[in-house]
């Protein structure tokens, strides 16, 4: 059976196109800049990589060429070959607690929930409904992000904040990367050999969460009610004392959207370093000297660090530690530090088997008392997966 998974943003669709009988990737590819100028797709197939730019007034374009690559690149043959497509939403609210089939009540209530991520559902429901109008027939499935987070026992996702806003406004931990921290704690799992692990998953790219994971399912996470929450990230802030959101407002004339704008785009690794949001730049600054990038990678650790041995006392011990997304997979000196900040835990990194970029290994010595390992996320596939199981079972 064919699957496609669909990850759709603002101004972007990325897809995958899986053959779930080995669940090997046949096609992929990036249309980008959608309803901006310069826009175009890359499609990666057969070893290749195809690019063209192409004026991309809306995701339906997007999505009318895509179906029409896959058609005259030979990729399938008729419309009827795709078995299923999947969709990542961000936000499912309390409304979804599991991936389930699209429908037109599902859509509505994707759309009704925007406000817990204003940037992606509204973008994401019309990606829905542009293939619904190529590929009518086809099923398709939504798998939230926040859906993994949803075993979290009420003491951990409740904030101490009057209970009427939970009650009337459902403000409270939601959590984001639920998807990827369910592939990367299921892969340890299956690993391991092992069911009945204490898992801390460390999602960190230029977003980051940092997420507990008992016999599979989450305990706690680091996002909060908005991916703004938790650790130091590429260009949001993590967590911070909120006063602090009055006293600059009032100082340099902002309103409320403004200085949310900036803790999101503007804080982080670039505005600690004032050089980049990206960690090779901040660890490239830093081997040079620079003490801004020296402070910021420092603090970006110690952020992830803190995070780690919070649910290292949560989960009253800890069985491994797996590095996923783009720092977690390949910054070597990102790991390391982290690792030697839990010393006092008997976490003890191997330098050798450390110097890993993007491939599953166990770093850490025989000796140390938790494993740690990199673990390359596949949040696509983890889709795919979702999409097959309904699509089979409905």
């Amino acid at each position: 059976m064919k699957i496609m998974s669909i990850n759709a943003g603002s101004s972007s669709l990325k897809f995958s196109l899986f053959d779930m009988d080995d669940e090997h990737v046949i096609v992929s590819g990036l249309f980008e800049r959608i309803a901006i100028e310069n826009s175009g797709y890359t499609i990666k197939y057969n070893g290749e990589k195809i690019h063209e730019d192409v004026e991309l007034n809306n995701h339906q374009d997007a999505v009318r060429i895509l179906i029409e690559k896959l058609i005259s690149l030979g990729i399938i043959k008729s419309l009827d070959e795709i078995d299923g497509i999947g969709h990542r939403i961000t936000a499912g609210g309390e409304k979804f607690k599991e991936s389930v089939l699209v429908n037109d009540d599902v859509i509505n209530d994707v759309i009704e929930i925007k406000d817990f991520a204003p940037l992606h559902n509204l973008h994401q429901a019309n990606a829905i409904k542009a293939f619904r109008e190529v590929l009518p027939n086809t099923p398709m499935v939504c798998v939230f992000d926040t859906t993994f987070h949803q075993t979290m026992d009420k003491e951990q996702y409740i904030y101490p904040t009057p209970m009427r806003w939970y009650r009337d406004y459902g403000v409270r931990k939601y959590g984001a990367h639920g998807t990827s921290h369910r592939f990367v704690s299921e892969e340890i799992s299956n690993k391991l050999g092992k069911k009945d692990l204490r898992v801390i998953v460390c999602h960190i790219g230029s977003g980051g969460s940092v997420t507990a994971v008992k016999d599979g399912k989450c305990v706690d996470t680091s996002m909060g009610f908005t991916p703004l929450a938790g650790i130091m990230m590429g260009t949001r802030t993590g967590d911070i004392d909120p006063s602090i959101l009055p006293y600059v407002m009032e100082k340099d004339g902002l309103n409320i959207g403004e200085a949310i704008d900036i803790l999101n785009k503007q804080s982080g690794l670039i505005g600690m370093s004032e050089k980049s949001s990206d960690m090779r730049d901040i660890i490239s600054g830093m081997n040079e000297g620079d003490e801004k990038c020296l402070l910021a990678f420092n603090k970006y650790c110690r952020s992830v660090t803190n995070y780690i041995a919070q649910y290292y006392v949560l989960l009253g011990g800890v069985d491994a530690i797996c590095f996923t997304a783009g720092i977690g997979e390949n910054s070597i000196p990102t790991r390391r530090k982290i690792c030697e900040n839990l010393a006092c835990l008997g976490v003890k990194i191997d330098i050798d088997k450390n110097n890993v970029i993007g491939e599953y290994a166990k770093i850490s010595t025989d000796d140390s008392s938790i494993g740690v390992y990199v673990v390359p996320t596949d949040e696509e596939l983890m889709i795919a997966r979702d999409t097959l199981f309904l699509t089979k079972n409905s």
